[in-house]
C-alpha cells in the first residue's frame, strides 16, 4: 500500500525555492533538507523535494525539463473553498511567481494557477464534489 507522495523538482536556487513557498505559507521538513535539496512539506502524506539542479540530474540519466520551455507536469493543489484558490494564487503572485493562465469556474469547480519562480505549473482548485457531473 503506498502511504506517501514524494515529487521531486529541479531547481535553480533553492533559497529563492524556500523563500517562495514559505512566503505562500508551506513549511519544510528540516530533516531533509540541506544546501542541495529542500523537503517542501504540502501535507502529512504529501512533499515535494525541491533538489539543486546537478543534484537532480544525479537521479536520471535523461536531460531535465526547463520548466519555463517546456511543461513536464502540472501540479494540482485542492483547497477547502473558492475563496482560498484566490487567496493562494494572490500569495504566489506577491512572492514573485506568475499568474499565466486565467481563472476557470466550471460551477461545481473553480481553478487557476500559478508558475513558481523555476516555471513549475501548480493548479489550484477547489471542487463541490456532490455537485459534479454525474462523469466528468
Amino acid at each position: 500500500m503506498i502511504r506517501s507522495l514524494f515529487v521531486n523538482l529541479p531547481v535553480a536556487d533553492l533559497p529563492r525555492s524556500q523563500a517562495f513557498f514559505s512566503a505562500l505559507g508551506f513549511g519544510f521538513n528540516e530533516r531533509f533538507t540541506n544546501e542541495q535539496a529542500a523537503c517542501l512539506v504540502v501535507n502529512e502524506h504529501l512533499s515535494c523535494m525541491l533538489l539543486q539542479r546537478p543534484f537532480f540530474q544525479g537521479f536520471t540519466k535523461l536531460p531535465v525539463a526547463d520548466a519555463t520551455a517546456t511543461t513536464e507536469v502540472l501540479l494540482a493543489l485542492q483547497v477547502d473553498s473558492r475563496a482560498e484558490v484566490d487567496e493562494v494564487v494572490a500569495k504566489a503572485r506577491a512572492a514573485g511567481g506568475t499568474v499565466p493562465n486565467d481563472k476557470q469556474d466550471m460551477g461545481f469547480m473553480v481553478q487557476h494557477g500559478f508558475a513558481d519562480p523555476d516555471g513549475h505549473q501548480w493548479e489550484v482548485f477547489y471542487m463541490d464534489e456532490a455537485a459534479a457531473p454525474a462523469q466528468f
